[in-house]
């Protein structure tokens, strides 16, 4: 059986690609507003905790809806421009918010945040596609992660450092590196939308998608990674503090997770786009399943440390392999939708039954119980993306031999 994406030889990235990476770093770099959101409203604004938590839940509102239009307009107006709405989009949104008085107008503004700060990832992913051949596109996701990654890490430091100067500069920063990654796409990305032909229309969305069953397969197995992922988000800090440990020793182990990534994924990007996606995959989230089920057996905070690093180092392969295997398994003339809709499918359900199931399970069942439980879970999507490769083997072929040029 062929292997997705083994490289035989290697190629330069295109200047677009690097000009994407480009936009991912300085995007992150600047992400400002939303971790320290709910310290400025509470803060600055002087709303209470209940409101300003409804407020941050707007902005997850809007991202949830964000990759779903993102996907449809980067299919239908062109990856260019959705990502130039996105980015303009949130700048703009962003200067709203900042400067926003009444509660209204702060949530709407909020919502709007999260509407279009999430636009240009489908789009970033579809262009990618649409960019390289297949056995390139690991190692380009691999290095869209770094970028995000290396970025998140220093706006988290410079972030708090800023905020002891004033949270409008915060806005404002924020807003700027929009406007600068915008000016970037504009300038340096072409637009890379497949031409279909003229007598082919383009297919609405929803109906391929349902009767897609391995794309709808996929996602039931995204859902269930990103359920066993979020416990590291809602589950881990309460199982750490009722251990004993303080909240600040909780940040210093969630930290090993970007610092891992910064330090690691450089070095193995090259090997992970040699090995077969979807087994990588596969092993990928038996790791992350793993690295959570230590939690079980500890109570240090070496311990959670060693827990954190293990899960750490399957999303380094997750991260670096699912846009790949999703862009092999959509259709050429809807990639941008197909990458929307898992997107918001998978993260955006995960990110609300992974804190849900686990935060309860540790309430009613104890830690051991909920860490089992994500290995268990680590181990059941294990055998469920194995079974799942041929066809997204044959997929890959299939689409591979009907792509029309950019």
């Amino acid at each position: 059986m062929t292997v997705i994406g083994s490289p035989r030889e290697r190629s330069p990235l295109p200047t677009a690609f690097w000009a994407l990476w480009v936009c991912q770093l300085v995007n992150r770099l600047g992400s400002f507003v939303q971790p320290f959101l709910v310290l400025y409203l509470t803060q600055d604004r002087h709303l209470s905790a209940g409101t300003a938590g409804a407020v941050a839940a707007a902005v997850g509102a809007g991202s949830v809806v964000s990759q779903l239009v993102g996907g449809w307009l980067s299919d239908r107006i062109g990856r260019r421009r959705t990502m130039l709405i996105g980015f303009l989009g949130t700048a703009a949104a962003l200067i709203l918010l900042g400067s926003a008085r009444s509660l209204e107008t702060i949530a709407a503004a909020a919502f709007v945040v999260g509407l279009t700060g999430d636009l240009f990832r489908p789009a970033v992913q579809a262009t990618v596609a649409d960019l390289l051949q297949p056995r390139e596109r690991v190692r380009a996701y691999g290095l869209l992660f770094w970028a995000i990654n290396l970025g998140f890490s220093v706006s988290t430091v410079s972030a708090g450092v800023l905020a002891s100067i004033g949270y409008n500069l915060l806005f404002w920063i924020n807003a700027s590196t929009s406007v600068i990654a915008a000016l970037v796409i504009w300038r340096m990305v072409p637009e890379t939308r497949p031409v279909l032909d003229d007598e082919t229309p383009r297919r609405a969305l929803l109906p391929v998608v349902l009767r897609d069953t391995t794309f709808l397969l996929m996602v039931l197995l995204q859902i269930g990674y990103a359920t066993i992922y979020f416990q590291g988000y809602s589950t881990l800090p309460l199982a750490m503090a009722a251990d004993g440990l303080p909240s600040s020793t909780y940040g210093l182990v969630i930290g090993l997770n970007g610092v891992v990534i910064v330090v690691v994924q450089p070095f193995v990007n090259r090997r992970l786009a040699a090995l077969d996606r979807p087994k990588l995959l596969a092993g990928s989230m038996l790791i992350v399943g793993v690295g959570f089920g230590i939690g079980a057996a500890v109570d240090s905070w070496w311990g959670y440390g060693l827990s954190v690093v293990v899960w750490t180092i399957g999303e380094i392969g997750f991260a670096a392999v699912i846009g790949a295997v999703f862009a092999d398994l959509a259709p050429v003339d809807l990639r941008g939708g197909y990458m929307g809709l898992a997107g918001s499918m998978s993260f955006g359900l995960g990110s609300v039954i992974g804190p849900l199931l686990g935060t309860n399970t540790l309430e009613h069942a104890g830690p051991i119980v909920v860490w089992l439980a994500c290995a268990g879970l680590g181990a059941v999507l294990f055998l469920g993306q194995l079974a799942l490769s041929p066809a997204l083997h044959a997929r890959a072929a299939e689409n591979a031999a009907a792509v029309p040029a950019p």
